[in-house]
């Protein structure tokens, strides 16, 4: 029992500090893969805001086998360092498009079997092609991935604000499209592996899995535990939890991760991304769109967040999420 308590004691590093005041969440842009907007007044000026998200794919960052470039990180930290802003990373093996995000070897050399796997979107044999996925389940990929984030906790830990492993949602619920080798209950086992060789890694930056939905239940009528195992490892191993979106009219994501999201304990920290799309939805009780105030406070209230990810889409982004957070007593 003494490690874990010394592990989550940890957190108090970097986590733990966003707890001065309760109910209030560190808000960071979320500019994925536009790096060079880290240099915008509207963001660097902003008292409001700690820091930045950013996107940063396997493959960049292993370009080839053992060799490891992390100079766009180096150089996007030290400048944020410079300004007094905070870096999440968002380390992406998986993509939604015809992008394949793991490096070129795994797709080469047979012993990783392809390294990555087309995911589809929806149900039955009408699902549609939703991206590529790295081979999460598999040994033998999964240990270069946990590899690399090794490479990056001896560099980064405790000079980022944290690292965010992106969202454990992926479609092989058709027989037909299951790749080789995986099996729910693999996807699972691969998905703990990660968490506990980042916490491992990163002991005193913060780790947030982005578990949302897992392969093969539908909560509540199919519950097979598969994603409430995931929150349980992220509570025994001091990982933090959340997601890619804040859609408090869903009903999917109101069954799956915010129950889990809300019920955590207070040592385990929590972040969700304001993505695309978000702040176009509609309140279905009173057919009006969101408002970004609706967000924060359900963000505040019903799930306890400590860190909001904004997303830049406009016109909300400039219009709406700005002004608000330039009106909040928090940074």
């Amino acid at each position: 029992m003494a490690p874990l308590v010394l592990l989550v004691a940890s957190l108090a590093f970097v986590c733990e500090g966003v707890r001065v005041r309760p109910n209030a969440p560190r808000n960071y842009v979320f500019f994925a893969r536009e790096h060079e907007r880290i240099s915008e007044a509207s963001f660097l000026t902003h008292e409001r805001v700690a820091g930045a998200q950013l996107t940063f794919t396997w493959r960049e960052l292993e370009p080839e086998r053992d060799r490891y470039d992390l100079t766009a990180i180096r150089e996007r930290l030290a400048f944020l360092e410079r300004h007094g802003k905070r870096l999440f990373i968002q380390l992406q093996d998986v993509s939604f498009s015809e992008r394949i995000l793991v490096p070129e070897y795994l797709t080469t050399d047979t012993a990783f079997h392809g390294g990555a796997a087309r995911k589809y979107e929806g149900e039955g044999e009408s699902a549609r092609f939703g991206g590529w996925t790295a081979r999460r389940w598999d040994p033998a990929v999964r240990a270069r991935f946990i590899k690399l984030i090794g490479v990056l906790g001896a560099e980064l830990d405790g000079r980022i604000e944290g690292l965010v492993i992106p969202e454990t949602a992926i479609g092989f619920d058709h027989p037909a499209f299951r790749p080789a080798g995986f099996t729910y209950e693999s996807y699972v086992e691969g998905i703990r592996e990660i968490m506990s060789a980042a916490r491992k890694a990163f002991p005193r930056s913060c780790v947030i899995i982005y578990a949302n939905f897992m392969p093969g239940e539908w909560l509540p009528a199919n519950d097979k535990g598969y994603l409430r195992a995931v929150y349980a490892h992220a509570d025994s191993i001091g990982a933090g939890v959340g997601g890619p979106d804040l859609l408090p009219h869903r009903r999917g994501q109101r069954n799956h991760s915010y129950p889990l999201i809300a019920a955590r304990r207070q040592a385990v920290v929590a972040g969700v991304a304001v993505q695309d799309g978000n702040l176009a939805e509609k309140d279905p009780g009173t057919g009006a769109r969101v408002t970004v105030a609706q967000l924060y406070r359900f963000a505040t209230d019903e799930l306890r967040l400590d860190y909001i990810f904004w997303g830049t889409e406009e016109p909300y982004y400039s219009a709406e999420i700005i002004p608000y957070l330039r009106g909040l007593n928090v940074r």
